[in-house]
């Protein structure tokens, strides 16, 4: 059974994790991943960073963090972007990436968040069927990879619950 907690983008776990993901991005891709991130961005209230784990042990992770549409056009205010989503591969095929894909959806529709977006490549058709069997549909691309023709961009909306 997968726990997922709530931890700093700079906890040991997380940074464990987010090396793993940018190992895996060396191998893939050939570089790591170098859109800039701030791990205060992934603070409440305009972000969130969770790490899943198995018998006390980290083997997922992922977050968001709040976008605005002045920052890029293809963004819009309430905009909330999906970083680091990563499940360590001994751990893969148990459905640990929806959860943790479906906790940031819920946290960012709790924080007020109206939409998720998130960049992802090519080369990793697995994030993509997972997106796009979540319900995420393309959207024109953003950020530090706009450009690159292997760069693939995803929204999906959220309902946000009216406050009591």
């Amino acid at each position: 059974m997968l726990d997922l907690r709530p931890v700093p983008f700079d906890h040991p776990d997380a940074v464990r994790l987010i090396s793993e993901v940018q190992a895996f991005y060396r191998e893939r891709y050939g570089d790591e991943d170098v859109t800039p991130v701030d791990p205060a961005e992934f603070a409440a209230p305009l972000g969130f960073f969770i790490v899943g784990y198995v018998d006390g042990t980290a083997v997922a992770c992922g977050g968001w963090r709040a976008r605005a549409g002045g920052e890029d056009r293809a963004l819009a205010d309430g905009d909330a972007e999906v970083k680091r989503m990563y499940v360590n591969d001994a751990h893969r095929g148990r459905g640990y990436a929806r959860a943790v894909l479906g906790e940031l959806e819920r946290t960012a529709a709790a924080a007020g968040r109206r939409r998720v977006v998130l960049e992802t490549g090519t080369r990793q058709p697995e994030a993509i069927a997972l997106y796009v069997g979540a319900g995420y549909a393309p959207m024109p691309k953003f950020g530090a990879y706009r450009d690159f023709p292997s760069s693939r961009c995803y929204a999906k909306a959220l309902t946000v619950d009216a406050p009591a």
